[in-house]
């Protein structure tokens, strides 16, 4: 089956690429936003859900990160450099994957105090809110696109 590499780099070393690559980061955003719901619901300043909030925020930012860095080095670079790109679609699936860290980093460093520091909590739980809802928006893209075959819009000679 022709696939694109986001799709296959899921696939391989089953069940492990899927929870390191997927299940993690995305379970830890989706548990984001429902307890973003609870906490802008409730205008919850602290508590034990605004501390769970933030923990994840931190650890996910951080998780995504580092797969960020691992891909662009051990798969982007060298798809890049080599000419092994599946075609558009292949592309755009990986780079919507990969944009999840404009959005996931963000979090994790306004939850350490690093930006907007001088924001009112309001403020904060605006900008957490739609940052993870724009994780949320690039990630299921980038799943969308790596479902797809991508032999749709383009031969791929290279796939082995």
């Amino acid at each position: 089956m022709n696939m694109t590499h986001y799709m296959s780099l899921l696939a391989d070393n089953q069940p492990w690429n899927l929870l390191i690559f997927m299940a993690i980061p995305v379970i830890c955003a989706e548990a984001l936003t429902i307890s973003e719901f609870f906490i802008i619901f409730d205008r919850k300043k602290s508590g034990t859900l605004r501390t769970f909030n933030k923990i994840v925020g931190i650890f996910d930012g951080v998780y995504f990160s580092g797969i960020f860095i691992y891909l662009l080095v051990t798969v982007v670079i060298p798809l890049t450099k080599f000419g092994g790109w599946h075609g558009a679609i292949d592309v755009v699936a990986v780079a919507f994957y990969l944009a999840g860290v404009i959005f996931l980093l963000p979090i994790t460093l306004m939850e350490l105090g690093l930006i907007f520091r001088n924001k009112t909590i309001d403020e904060k739980m605006k900008i957490h809110f739609i940052l993870i809802g724009g994780f949320l928006v690039v990630s299921h893209i980038a799943m969308i696109f790596g479902m797809i075959n991508p032999e749709l819009i383009s031969s791929m000679p290279n796939m082995h």
